[in-house]
């Protein structure tokens, strides 16, 4: 069974989630189907898009996996020097490591990574 994935992120301000998304993830969006939506492609078949929906915004949740500890590492680090800081840094018991960022509408956003 193929696995697809396709989340959206509700915003207020989707000139500035536009901004602040292309700082956190370091490239524009692979496409934009509307004035209203943006779509990042993280990998085959698995996207998210910003969308502009005010009445739902600040309340998205997701956790993007990368390959491992210094792909999360070199990730953060490219975000916090493009002026986006994480808010929350966890290691679980397992050793996995999540670093979570907040957009401007208070979306959260978190990537992990498996232990070495």
């Amino acid at each position: 069974m193929a696995v697809l994935l396709f989340a959206g992120i509700p915003v207020q301000d989707h000139t500035a989630a536009l901004a602040w998304y292309e700082r956190l993830l370091g490239t524009p969006p692979t496409y934009v189907p509307s004035d209203t939506e943006a779509v990042w492609e993280l990998a085959e078949n698995r996207s998210f898009a910003v969308e502009h929906l005010p009445g739902h915004a600040g309340h998205a949740r997701h956790t993007v996996f990368l390959g491992g500890p210094r792909d999360l590492d070199s990730f953060v680090e490219r975000a916090i020097a493009a002026g986006v800081a994480p808010v929350r840094r966890e290691t679980y018991g397992n050793g996995v490591r999540k670093v979570t960022f907040r957009d401007p509408d208070g979306n959260e956003i978190g990537f992990g990574a498996p232990p070495e």
